[in-house]
C-alpha cells in the first residue's frame, strides 16, 4: 500500500507535523529522509529494510559510499545529501554550545560528541578546547587511529591548549565496538593527560567513551 493511502495521522511527514519528530520510529524519519521508495516498496519499507540490512540508524550513518550506494533505491545523491544533512546538524550543535556555558546544557555536549563521533570506523581522539566560561573556543579532531599512552601526545595536547589559549578541555573518543565502557588504558591515558595539563593550568573537566550503544563520562564515573 502507498503512503499516500494511509491514514493521515499515520503518514510520517503528516505524524511529524502533528505530534513532532521524537513522535516518529527511526525508520519513518528515514523514510522522510529518502522521499521516495522503490517499484513495490514504500518510503517507509525501503527505510525499514535498510535499518536491518545495516543494524541501526548510526550504522547507516558510518557506511562508505560504496556499501551505502549499492542498496537498490539509493545512489551517490542520497549519499551526498545524508552526509550534508549529518554535517548541517553536528555544526548546529557546535554553534549552540559556543554561546554558554556547556556545563549546563550536558544533553547537548552528548549529542554533538554522539554525531561527531558514533559512527566512525576506527577511533578518533577530540578535544573540546574551554574558555574561562566554559565555553568552547574550538572543537578538533586531534589524533586517530588505536588510540594508546603513547599514541595520544600529551606535547601536541598542550600545544593546541595553548595556541587556543584554553582555560580548559574537555576529551572525548569514540569505540567502534559499540561499547562505551573505559578501558584500563584510556583511564592510564586520562591521568597522564591530565597531569600534563596541570602544569600549563590547563583543567580537564572530563573524558567521553562515545560508543553506539551509548557514551560514558570519566567525570560521572569518578574517574577524574
Amino acid at each position: 500500500m502507498a503512503i499516500s493511502d494511509w491514514p493521515e495521522l499515520e503518514r510520517p511527514r503528516e505524524k511529524l507535523l502533528h505530534y513532532g519528530p521524537a513522535s516518529l520510529s527511526d525508520s519513518e524519519l528515514l523514510a522522510i529522509f529518502l522521499r521516495t521508495g522503490i517499484t513495490g516498496k514504500s518510503a517507509v519499507d525501503l527505510a525499514r529494510e535498510l535499518l536491518t540490512h545495516f543494524g541501526s540508524l548510526t550504522e547507516l550513518f558510518s557506511a562508505d559510499q560504496r556499501s551505502f550506494c549499492q542498496i537498490p533505491g539509493l545512489g551517490v545523491a542520497k549519499y551526498v545529501q545524508l552526509k550534508a544533512t549529518l554535517e548541517m546538524a553536528q555544526r548546529a550543535l557546535e554553534t549552540g554550545l559556543k554561546r554558554g556555558d556547556i556545563m549546563t546544557s550536558p544533553q547537548q555536549v552528548r549529542q554533538f560528541l554522539r554525531l561527531s563521533l558514533a559512527h566512525r570506523q576506527h577511533e578518533v581522539f577530540m578535544g573540546l578546547f574551554l574558555d574561562a566560561r566554559n565555553r568552547i573556543i574550538q572543537s578538533e579532531e586531534l589524533f586517530s587511529g588505536t588510540l594508546t599512552e603513547t599514541s595520544v601526545y600529551a606535547r601536541e595536547v598542550i600545544k593546541r591548549a595553548l595556541f587556543h589559549n584554553a582555560a580548559a578541555i574537555i576529551f572525548a573518543h569514540n569505540h567502534p565496538s559499540g561499547h562505551a565502557e573505559p578501558s584500563q588504558a584510556d583511564e592510564v591515558l586520562t591521568q597522564s593527560l591530565k597531569q600534563a595539563l596541570a602544569y600549563v593550568e590547563v583543567k580537564v573537566l572530563d573524558h567521553f567513551i562515545v560508543g553506539s550503544e551509548g557514551i560514558t563520562s570519566f567525570a560521572e564515573r569518578g574517574l577524574l
